[in-house]
């Protein structure tokens, strides 16, 4: 691929008590990365000519990257697959289109997808209005996927109280060795965690409460949580919006349930975004939004290896009309790849001893 720097992180948590912002020492390292150029990026014409292709879910099983994304075109919103080998093999990769499999058609968004190892299933998870999954036994067979089924019977009261409405998105999940954790935000500036027992996963979400809240625009979307190797840690990340595009921060805890300790969180200190992002020649990409970290492994406990680099499978925004509907705005994945000591490489152990 292009050049291999940096390192994973992991993250964390889910304060019982709202978390406030805070700022990260001068001294510490800081992020920055390398951007490729587009990797992925919609069909120029034909049955499927997408708009955009957003919000990527990747898992490296078997010798391969599956990605599964979501599609943005004239019939709305949807989702697909595609698997390479090689980073620079997938703009060749063909699409599935995964209402062609039981998940069918109709509103899907946001997929996430990681194997629940105590049932040897694959679960992909996401956003149909309310947080939804589809298994499979077999990850390379993109048309197994199950019919989908949802988490909760009702929206959660605490949902509805904080908008007077059903805002909920961009659903994350992520086990401890004894609890699944089910994460989301609301568009308001709230970051919301459910939990069942592992040993009642997918059923009995329930005790859902805000564990961060913000500004609207602090707190927005697109949460990402993992567990850092060897290290005690757990790393959570959220997408943001700011003057000059969408951008990450994160934050760091010790347990999924504990309280969230700002990592690189604020305007001048960003985890990933248009200030600390460098491209071969011109950006093609207007801020860092909705992806997914490269994963160690692919199991439910999303666990990234700090002693290794971190690849971040984002969405870029590519330029456009300013007048251009949100639907048809031109988004590809591209992928970041970390450079120098960063605040994750940092807790290597092998580093840190």
């Amino acid at each position: 691929m292009f050049g291999v720097l940096g390192a994973v992180f992991i993250a964390a948590g889910s304060p019982v008590a709202a978390t406030q912002v805070q700022t990260v020492a001068e001294t510490e390292p800081r992020f920055a990365w390398q951007s490729s150029g587009p990797l992925i990026s919609p069909a120029p014409a034909g049955d499927h000519a997408d708009f955009g292709l957003k919000d990527p879910s990747v898992v490296y099983f078997n010798g391969a990257y599956h990605v599964f994304i979501t599609t943005a075109g004239p019939d709305g919103w949807h989702m697909a697959y595609t698997r390479f080998t090689d980073w620079s093999e997938a703009a060749a990769a063909p699409l599935f289109r995964l209402d062609q499999s039981g998940i069918g058609p109709g509103y899907r968004a946001a997929p996430q997808v990681f194997y629940f190892e105590p049932q040897k299933l694959w679960y992909m998870v996401f956003q149909s209005g309310p947080p939804f999954y589809s298994t499979t036994a077999d990850i390379e067979d993109p048309s197994s996927w199950s019919v989908p089924r949802p988490f909760f019977p009702e929206t959660p009261a605490i949902i509805k109280a904080t908008t007077g409405e059903e805002a909920w998105l961009d659903f994350w999940v992520i086990c401890d060795p004894t609890t699944c954790h089910l994460f989301n935000t609301d568009d308001h500036g709230n970051l919301f965690r459910s939990q069942t027992p592992i040993g009642q996963f997918p059923d009995g979400f329930s005790d859902t409460r805000i564990v961060l809240t913000g500004s609207r625009d602090d707190v927005f979307e697109a949460s990402m949580h993992y567990r850092i190797a060897g290290t005690g840690t757990y790393l959570t990340l959220i997408e943001a919006i700011g003057p000059a595009g969408r951008y990450f921060r994160s934050w760091t805890s010790d347990r999924l349930d504990g309280e969230w300790t700002p990592l690189a969180s604020d305007g001048s200190n960003r985890f990933a975004g248009s200030d600390n992002v460098a491209f071969d020649g011109a950006a093609w990409a207007n801020g860092v939004s909705h992806g997914e970290l490269v994963r160690r492994g692919y199991d439910q406990t999303l666990t990234i290896d700090p002693c290794k680099p971190i690849l971040f499978l984002y969405q870029g925004l590519a330029p456009h009309d300013p007048d251009t509907p949100y639907i048809q705005l031109p988004y590809r994945l591209g992928v970041l790849e970390a450079s120098g000591l960063n605040p994750v490489s940092q807790m290597c152990p092998v580093r840190a001893g």
